[in-house]
């Protein structure tokens, strides 16, 4: 098994997860990503600056309004210099695992992940969640 697919199973072994991207557009992939984790019996929790509920589901503003931050699986859906703000919220809180979801990231956001000794905690440059974690799920 690669460290990357052990790092997918390490992420998908949250007791909790957040998605930073959901919106109330059905249509975006953050909310297609929040849906993914809805429907696989998941806790999860959108993180947005300006929604209160997206889903159904009661929203923070950033990730240190998370319950859990230290147990909390974080998937990003963002544009690169929102996800370089995420990483360096989720370095300072301690988050555990991160997936960037495809077109999240950029040079700027790798250079960040390697010099920050992220490398082990953080999925990117790979498929979305919503291909590769049905499958993952069913080999754990």
């Amino acid at each position: 098994m690669s460290s990357t697919e052990e790092q997918k199973l390490a992420f998908l072994s949250s007791p909790r997860y957040a998605v930073v991207g959901a919106s109330k557009d059905e249509t975006k992939v953050g909310t297609k990503v929040l849906k993914w984790y809805v429907e696989h019996g998941k806790e999860v929790t959108p993180v947005h600056p300006k929604e209160s509920e997206i889903q159904g589901l009661a929203a923070v503003p950033t990730l240190a309004n998370l319950p859990d931050p230290t147990h909390t699986s974080v998937s990003v859906v963002t544009g690169p210099k929102v996800t370089l703000s995420v990483l360096e919220q989720a370095k300072a809180l301690g988050i555990p695992q991160i997936w960037l979801q495809p077109g999240t990231d950029d040079e700027n956001v790798t250079k960040y992940i390697k010099d920050n000794g992220l490398a082990d905690k953080v999925v990117y440059g790979g498929p979305c969640v919503l291909r590769e974690g049905d499958g993952l799920l069913k080999s754990t």
